[in-house]
């Protein structure tokens, strides 16, 4: 197909913010792929089938999103099977202090880093694909591209045909206030009557001799996920009444749980999680307020925070006037904002002339303070930027109209950065014993160096450690 005028003008300008190439694949994949290949898409395996640097692929699509080419969804997933539990277009809408998963009989509390994932789906008005009406899509359709996510790496078409196949005793579709009987001649094994719609389950144990006496299974589909029950019966005929009275169609199918199941779900690659983008630079600039709401307190297990402050600008003001240093004080800023942007990372906020930033890991932000200290250092010699990093759990919220962290964390990482004096940086145990940080602090010829000192308002002890 061949795109409109309105949509060429709207890659137009996306060129003007996004790496050209990037820009020209997601092009091609809006005008020529598959329907099922512009639902939720997941940025990270796009980057990697096209060898893209993943932070401009990422920031290709935000922008692309700000144009209203994609739309973006906040999709909740159980960390168990990886099925969607709930998706918005908004990360307001994960508000629920407990998911449940019927299908994996456990209950998870929402994490930003490992629960929620971030994809782009294109949008009615630049093309219309099968997607954008989820209940018109085929049984396997629907697990394909809504109820799984896209971190669950599923295979070709035709294995994942065979494999429904050998999995799904049988299914069928069920409209809105209807009903249906499902007769079956059930062997040995467990299995779970399962609708992916409404996410309600029944488990079936069917154990020991089997019997010609059929059994009776009921059960209800509403858009309240009922708990999950199961039924121990020996093999044989079963006969399954279910009714919808949820306002959409429903897929209830009789899945076997074995092996080939497990291997089915276990195959996964990553994804774009919440975290990972709130710590996109891209992602700040463009969605400065409209990311929490002013009552969420979300999870994150683990995000890493730098902290910088500029030593001595007082004197420095005193020393060169007030109009050289403050052009020096913005000038290093804009330095720091584009190191922390090039190492995935994000700059939460400035207090004077301190900076806060994250990164997804602590790799990365050992590697923006060494190349901040470099970069401050050619900007100018009597410029002295103290850095301090550390990592662990926080919680993401809004703070004075903006989306920040709150947490022990925060507050640990502020108080490493205190400790320096100098141009060493500072950083926790928690960051040096990182496999990729001590690799990186390797190959630069660096030693970090236990330091003997207390963190000011911690109780427990912190090791902390000096990068020379």
């Amino acid at each position: 197909m061949s795109l409109s005028g309105e949509t060429d003008a709207l890659f137009t300008a996306l060129r003007q913010s996004a790496d050209a190439e990037v820009v020209r694949a997601i092009e091609q994949r809006v005008e020529a792929a598959p329907d099922r290949e512009l639902c939720r898409i997941n940025a990270l395996d796009f980057a990697a089938k096209s060898r893209f640097d993943e932070e401009d692929t990422i920031a290709a699509f935000l922008h692309a999103t700000r144009l209203g080419i994609f739309e973006l969804s906040w999709n909740v997933l159980c960390p168990g099977c990886g099925g969607v539990f709930d998706a918005g277009s908004t990360l307001k809408t994960v508000d629920r202090s407990v998911y449940q998963c019927a299908l994996c009989a456990a209950d998870y509390e929402p994490t930003l880093d490992e629960m929620v994932e971030v994809t782009f789906t294109v949008s009615p008005r630049v093309r219309r694909i099968q997607a954008h009406e989820p209940h018109t899509l085929p049984f396997p359709e629907y697990y394909r591209q809504v109820f799984w996510s896209s971190g669950v790496d599923l295979p070709d078409d035709a294995t994942f045909e065979r494999l429904l196949q050998e999995i799904v005793l049988d299914f069928f579709e069920l409209p809105s206030n209807g009903k249906a009987v499902l007769s079956l001649q059930l062997p040995a094994g467990f299995f779970i009557v399962f609708d992916p719609v409404t996410h309600a389950a029944h488990f079936i144990d069917a154990q020991g001799e089997p019997t010609r006496e059929r059994r009776n299974l009921s059960m209800v589909l509403d858009n309240v996920h009922a708990p999950t029950g199961t039924l121990r019966i020996a093999p044989g005929p079963l006969r399954i009444a279910i009714e919808n009275r949820a306002d959409v169609r429903a897929l209830p199918g009789v899945w076997a749980a074995g092996d080939e199941l497990h291997d089915l779900l276990g195959k996964r690659k990553p994804f774009v999680t919440a975290n990972r983008l709130l710590t996109n630079q891209t992602f700040r600039d463009i969605y400065r307020t409209e990311t929490l709401d002013i009552n969420q307190r979300l999870k994150i297990t683990s995000l890493t925070f730098l902290f910088t402050d500029l030593r001595g600008s007082t004197e420095l003001y005193e020393r060169v006037g007030d109009l050289v240093a403050f052009d020096l004080v913005r000038a290093h800023f804009d330095i720091l904002h584009e190191i922390v942007a090039a190492e995935a990372g994000a700059v939460v906020k400035t207090i004077g002339d301190a900076v806060m930033a994250t990164f997804p890991t602590p790799d990365r932000a050992v590697a923006a303070a060494l190349r901040m200290r470099d970069a401050i250092r050619d900007l100018n010699p009597d410029l002295l930027v103290k850095i301090g990093i550390h990592e662990g759990p926080c919680l993401a919220v809004m703070l004075n109209e903006r989306q920040d962290y709150f947490g022990q964390t925060v507050n640990i990482a502020a108080r490493v950065q205190g400790l320096a004096v100098s141009r060493s940086i500072f950083a926790s145990g928690q960051v040096i014993d990182n496999a990729g940080a001590s690799q990186l602090l390797k190959a630069s010829g660096l030693s970090a160096v236990p330091q003997e000192c207390k963190l000011r308002g911690v109780a427990h002890d912190i090791a902390i450690y000096m990068i020379p």
